[in-house]
């Protein structure tokens, strides 16, 4: 049975926009955090403009896109995704989602850029590892490298309000980013089918899994998040923003005073779509655990201490196959479902 009526817009309070101009200009960052913290204990969504990212380079990392996926698939399946270092084009089909088909969506994706030689690397710590770019395209990875260097930099700088508005200093976290996983996907979504209940979605409901998520999408939307009360609204394009959302392991950190939230992605538009998120998760042995101001005689720590790495290795192997036997997902899953 199809269910694919279009949600309504989300309101100005439901999903609110934050100006970062205190942030960017050195002034007072105060009640910035108090609507950051308002927005994570209420949806785990919010817009922010003022930014600091120039818009020519989203513009030119969109070009490039576009450009890059009107490619032809056997071109793009060259650099098929890596299950080492996770890096390159991921076709459809690999990303799913437990109950539901796999995502009708595909990517090219790239991450902090480490050489093969760095200790890390060499270690074989998951996700460390050198980026793969076509050596026939460079433009590609010009653009690229461009938008993530600005987008990893605002993830910092954003991390300072997140600090604030737990009444940390303002550096507590940027203490675990000497060499943070961030990642960056390029995405395209062909048109949608109608959505049912076990339908096929551009990406299937589910809540990211990492620290923010830095989201630039195209006018044509697509992106829809789960209120409390179980109704799908829109989060409509806005230009000059970013869409923020946290992602699990803020939970952890505050002892599900922040939400991270549900929400899709479906593109009802009957066009091609495109979308930007950057992952900013801290360095792997980052040590996640309940913030002592989340934590009380009646509210005790709900979540056992994980290093970040480990978390988000675990809840990347539940959705992506990969070829790997569905009992050895299936089990991951349930670990990730732990925490």
């Amino acid at each position: 049975m199809s269910n694919d009526t279009m949600p309504r817009a989300a309101t100005a309070e439901e999903m609110p926009i934050l100006d970062l101009t205190p942030l960017n200009t050195g002034g007072s960052i105060d009640a910035l955090a108090r609507q950051l913290r308002h927005a994570c204990e209420t949806i785990g969504f919010f817009y922010i403009r003022n930014h600091g990212v120039p818009q020519a380079v989203v513009d030119a990392v969109f070009d490039a896109t576009r450009r890059y996926f009107d490619l032809p698939l056997e071109e793009r399946m060259r650099l098929k995704i890596d299950d080492r270092f996770r890096r390159g084009f991921m076709p459809q089909g690999i990303n799913q989602h437990p109950g539901f088909a796999p995502d009708i969506k595909e990517s090219y994706e790239f991450a902090l850029d480490l050489p093969l030689d760095d200790p890390s690397v060499v270690a074989g710590l998951p996700l460390h590892g050198p980026n793969r770019w076509p050596e026939e395209h460079p433009w590609l990875r010009e653009a690229a490298e461009a938008y993530f260097n600005e987008t990893m930099a605002l993830g910092k700088r954003l991390l300072r309000v997140f600090a604030t508005s737990l009444d940390l200093p303002q550096d507590f976290f940027l203490q675990y980013t000497k060499k943070p996983m961030v990642q960056t996907r390029l995405f395209h979504y062909p048109p949608s089918p109608p959505v049912t209940d076990a339908s096929a979605f551009g990406v299937a409901p589910h809540s990211d899994y990492g620290m923010i998520t830095l989201l630039t999408q195209d006018p044509i939307g697509g992106l829809e998040l789960r209120k409390r009360d179980g109704e799908w609204v829109r989060a409509p394009f806005v230009e000059g923003t970013f869409v923020v959302n946290l992602g699990d392991m803020f939970k952890v950190w505050t002892n599900d005073l922040y939400i991270s939230n549900m929400h899709r992605v479906v593109n009802r538009s009957g066009k091609e779509r495109y979308s930007i998120p950057t992952f900013f998760n801290l360095d792997y042995d980052a040590p996640v655990r309940a913030l002592p101001q989340c934590l009380s005689p009646e509210h005790p720590a709900r979540y056992e201490p994980i290093k970040s790495g480990d978390y988000l290795v675990s809840r990347f192997r539940a959705v992506q196959k990969f070829g790997r036997p569905v009992a050895e997902l299936e089990a991951e899953a349930a670990i990730a479902k732990q925490h």
